[in-house]
C-alpha cells in the first residue's frame, strides 16, 4: 500500500473521516491556540480550512499536536499545511487584553479573530477544548483534545505555534535577559530567575503571579 493511502484504522482515529463531519454540507475549519500558559507575549490562535485531498497527505506526513513535534518538523509541516489549505488565518490577543479580560476570554477572543479573518466562510468550526467562542455567528463544535482527533485542529495548532514562536524569537532581541529564544515566553527556571532579577517587561502578563514583582520593571 502506498504511504499516501492511509489504512482504515488510521482513518478511524481522525474526525474528518467520521459520520459527524461527513454529513456537514460545506467546509470545516479547525481552530486552536498556543501560548495560553506563557508568561510573556500574546496568546495566538489559528483557523485553517483543509480540502479533502489534503487529509491523506497530512496523515502520511504523521501530523499531530504541535507540542509533540520538534521545531524543525513543525517548520516543515507548516509550509506543507499552508500550501494545501483552502484558507488559513491568525488571530491573537495582546498582553494588555489578557490582563484586562483574563487568559480564558483572551484565548477565545484570539480564536474568534482568526475565524473572522477567514475569506472563505466555513459551515462548521471545530474548536479545540471545551469552551465555545462567544458571539461567533457560525456553527461550532468543541472538541476536547481536538489536536489529537482532528487533522484541521492539529494543523491550526502547528500554524499558531510556528507563528507565535517566530514572534517571540523576534521580541527576544529586545529583551535578551529573559532567555526567550529558548523558553518562548514560558516559565522556565531561567525565565523566573530573570523576572526576580530584572522585573517584568511591558510584554509580560501582569495578571500572572510570577510577573507580579513589586518595585521592578523593564522598559
Amino acid at each position: 500500500m502506498l504511504e499516501t493511502s492511509p489504512t482504515l484504522l488510521e482513518q478511524s482515529t481522525w474526525l474528518e473521516f467520521s459520520t459527524l463531519l461527513s454529513e456537514i454540507p460545506g467546509l470545516v475549519a479547525g481552530v486552536d491556540e498556543v501560548g495560553r500558559g506563557a508568561l510573556f507575549g500574546p496568546v495566538v490562535a489559528a483557523a485553517v480550512i483543509l480540502p479533502d485531498r489534503a487529509l491523506p497527505i497530512l496523515m502520511a506526513a504523521k501530523i499531530k499536536d504541535s507540542k509533540k513535534l520538534s521545531s524543525s518538523r513543525r517548520t516543515q509541516l507548516v509550509q506543507q499545511i499552508c500550501g494545501l489549505a483552502i484558507d488559513w488565518k491568525i488571530g491573537f490577543a495582546s498582553t494588555a487584553e489578557i490582563d484586562k479580560i483574563n487568559i480564558l476570554q483572551a484565548t477565545l477572543l484570539a480564536m474568534k479573530r482568526a475565524v473572522l479573518k477567514l475569506k472563505v466562510q466555513p459551515a462548521l468550526c471545530l474548536i479545540d477544548g471545551n469552551q465555545s467562542i462567544k458571539d461567533l455567528l457560525l456553527p461550532q463544535q468543541t472538541i476536547v483534545k481536538g489536536d489529537e482527533r482532528s487533522l484541521a485542529i492539529a494543523s491550526a495548532s502547528i500554524i499558531a505555534k510556528v507563528w507565535r514562536d517566530d514572534l517571540v524569537m523576534h521580541l527576544a532581541l529586545k529583551y535578551p535577559m529573559y532567555n526567550l529564544e529558548n523558553n518562548k515566553g514560558y516559565g522556565s527556571q531561567r525565565h523566573l530567575l530573570a523576572l526576580q532579577q530584572y522585573g517584568p517587561s511591558p510584554l509580560h502578563r501582569q495578571s500572572f503571579r510570577p510577573c507580579q514583582i513589586k518595585g521592578l520593571s523593564v522598559e
